[in-house]
């Protein structure tokens, strides 16, 4: 018999002084010292909370900053998502593991029991941090990122947020690689994403954009159906030695069937040409529109396929549930934590109809 995967143990301590400034006022960003043990090994960190609405939640989520050591995993930045509005706790790594296997860059995540004080805080997802460790580590060449934090990220010279002019291009973004040229090297591309003829955009899109990457990225969107996805929830990296720009995504708990609230959504709901200016310019090219059209019948009849993600949503189900019997904001929905797997089989044989059936419309 094989052993029985376990998932790992963190071990968080955090001064009571420290947890009444924490929670003093949710909405700061400033961390507080603390420690954290894992495997036996201490490791002293800033700890502060993370998300925007998910902070009014009782299970808090966690950024953790590591300074001695400086690192773990070759990070030294990472987060523990609660997950708390998503019946399963999958959707998120499910997404992530999905975008990497149609061929997109997306976060490690791994899944781990959280220890405060001493006391049971339930299942975490430990969440990669896209940064400068992040591209080191899979040995791609230094270049700028820009977190999309809110829909002022849209690419557009419109505000998603007030339907004015935007101030600024940059707007919607928050850098966390490169320098203040890449910042105008940004609001360039905005501009041309907006300006550039329709007769020459499908061959001067190609100077700031990795198409195929962002196709790639588009469908991964359309499958989990992020309705969110396409004005933040993504980050955008900057390759320096090709020039050009792919997108990431991040916070895919509000997927697979289900809202940001864990309440069902309709497999119908969001339309296969998906939204914001960029994804509206790309599609309007022949070339671009039939490469995304082959690459969602590829994915449909491949990855996205109850056969294909039975096995590892049922493990996953399998890996966690024991840990959800303990977890104290969890345990008591246990029977719909039970019912997820067939839910979402049954949000992906939905979802993969209305693709199929919308797919000639294109």
């Amino acid at each position: 018999m094989g052993t029985i995967e376990k998932l790992p143990e963190y071990r968080l301590f955090i001064h009571p002084l420290d947890i009444s400034e924490l929670r003093k006022d949710i909405w700061i960003d400033d961390p507080v010292s603390a420690k954290l043990t894992i495997l036996g090994k201490k490791y002293e960190i800033d700890i502060a909370y993370r998300g925007s609405h998910i902070r009014d939640f009782p299970k808090k989520s966690y950024q953790i900053s590591l300074y001695k050591p400086k690192t773990y995993r070759n990070a030294n930045t990472f987060h523990l998502n609660a997950e708390y509005k998503d019946p399963s706790l999958m959707r998120n790594k499910l997404s992530f593991d999905f975008f990497s296997e149609i061929g997109c860059l997306a976060p490690q995540a791994q899944f781990v029991f959280l220890k405060l004080n001493g006391r049971d805080e339930g299942v975490y997802l430990e969440l990669e941090s896209v940064d400068d460790r992040f591209l080191a580590n899979r040995k791609l060449p230094a270049g700028s990122i820009f977190y999309a934090v809110d829909g002022d990220a849209n690419f557009s010279l419109m505000s998603d947020l007030d339907k004015e002019i935007k101030k600024s291009l940059t707007f919607g973004y928050e850098q966390k690689c490169g320098t203040q040229k890449d910042k105008d090297h940004l609001h360039q591309m905005i501009i041309d994403i907006n300006t550039i003829s329709t007769e020459d955009f499908e061959k001067k899109i190609v100077n700031y954009l990795n198409v195929d990457k962002y196709l790639r990225w588009l469908a991964g969107v359309i499958f989990t159906q992020n309705f969110d996805g396409f004005v933040h929830n993504y980050a955008l990296y900057r390759n320096k030695e090709n020039g050009l720009y792919e997108i990431i995504p991040w916070d895919y708990d509000a997927t697979w069937g289900r809202d940001v609230n864990g309440e069902e959504m309709e497999s119908d709901y969001l339309r296969i040409t998906g939204f914001n200016t960029l994804t509206a310019r790309i599609l309007t090219s022949n070339t671009f529109r039939n490469r995304y059209k082959s690459l969602l019948k590829d994915i449909v009849s491949n990855q996205f396929t109850v056969d294909y993600l039975k096995p590892r949503i049922l493990g996953m189900h399998a890996l966690l549930r024991p840990y959800v019997l303990l977890d104290p904001y969890k345990k008591d929905s246990i029977d719909r934590f039970d019912q997820e797997p067939d839910y979402i089989f049954n949000y992906i044989e939905e979802r993969s109809a209305f693709i199929l059936k919308e797919i000639d419309t294109l």
